[in-house]
This record gives structure tokens, C-alpha cells and sequence, in this order.
């Protein structure tokens, strides 16, 4: 729905692309009542909408100016180049306001961590067990707090968990 941009001038869509990315980035948004007269409220909503998420994608895709023109190829090139000039110029800003934003998902880090291996020979109800067995011990730091976490997996759990946190680096290392 960004199409719905060219209700606004070319010369007053600057001030509002910015004000939008203002928004992303978690500052003042543009406010309804300044554009009202050029669009519904639905309209409205699907723009702001559109136009963050553009902003976001084409920051988080780390997209190339020609990639970002190809990408708002039914907009016209008045539209188009205010998009780019707009983004060039704050396309570090949007991407701090990602990872901010990223980060923010939980307030707790990893301070240092410790491990053993232990081998189950059996246990009361099973006789020959031999099974391995992994102690993680965490320390999470959460509001200044160092927290210890323990933690005691299996071999399938503790494929899981690798899987997870080799996903979440892959995630961390398209952010940077």
C-alpha cells in the first residue's frame, strides 16, 4: 500500500518519510490529524504500516539502492528517489533501532557458563542405564543480577539446544 504516497507531494513526502522513520526507530510518528485530508483512516494505517515495514525489510535485507528502486517499481520515480534519499540517510539509524529493538526481546545475558559430562551407569528402576549426561551450569545476569541457572541434558536435548543457538547466531550475524 505504499502506492497510497503519492497522494502527498513530492516536496512535503521527504518531511513525511522522515517523520515515519521517526517512528521506526521509536521517536514521534507522523500524527493523523497533520495528513488527514489526503487519507481515510484505513488508508492511513495500511501506509504507516507499509512504510515501516519497507523501511525495516530493506535495512534488515541490507538491500542495495538498486534493489530498493527495483523494489518500489510501482511508485513513481519522483517517489522512488525521496524513498532512497530517505533511506540512505538513515539507514544507520533504522538499523540501530533494529537491534535495540532485537535486544529488547529479553533483558538477560550470559555472564559465564561451565559444564561436565556424567555417565548414568543405572539408576533405582533400571538396572544398566549407561546413558550420558550433560550438567550445564549458567550464569545469567537479569536488572544487575547474576542469577545461576542449572541445567542437566540428555543427548537429544542437547542437540536441540545447539540447533537453537546455532539459528540464533545465523540470525545475529544477518543483523550485523
Amino acid at each position: 500500500m505504499i502506492k497510497l504516497l503519492e497522494k502527498l507531494p513530492p516536496n512535503e513526502c521527504a518531511k513525511f518519510l522522515h517523520r515515519v522513520v521517526d517512528g521506526v526507530c521509536g521517536r514521534n510518528p507522523p500524527r493523523m490529524k497533520d495528513y488527514g485530508n489526503m487519507w481515510s483512516l484505513t488508508e492511513w494505517l495500511e501506509l504507516l504500516d507499509g512504510l515501516s515495514s519497507f523501511f525495516r525489510f530493506a535495512v534488515g535485507k541490507k538491500l542495495s539502492d538498486e534493489e530498493v528502486l527495483e523494489s518500489l517499481g510501482d511508485l513513481n520515480s519522483g517517489h522512488r528517489e525521496v524513498m532512497l534519499t530517505c533511506l540512505k540517510g538513515r539507514r544507520d539509524e533504522i538499523r540501530h533501532a533494529l537491534l535495540e529493538r532485537t535486544n529488547a526481546v529479553s533483558s538477560a545475558q550470559l555472564q559465564d557458563f561451565d559444564w561436565q559430562i556424567k555417565l548414568a551407569l543405572s539408576s533405582d528402576k533400571i538396572s544398566s542405564l549407561q546413558m550420558a549426561l550433560l550438567n550445564l551450569n549458567l550464569d545469567v545476569k537479569q536488572d544487575g543480577v547474576v542469577k545461576p541457572v542449572s541445567i542437566e541434558l540428555n543427548r537429544e536435548e542437547l542437540q536441540t539446544l545447539i540447533s537453537s543457538l546455532e539459528a540464533a547466531n545465523k540470525v545475529v550475524l544477518q543483523l550485523k
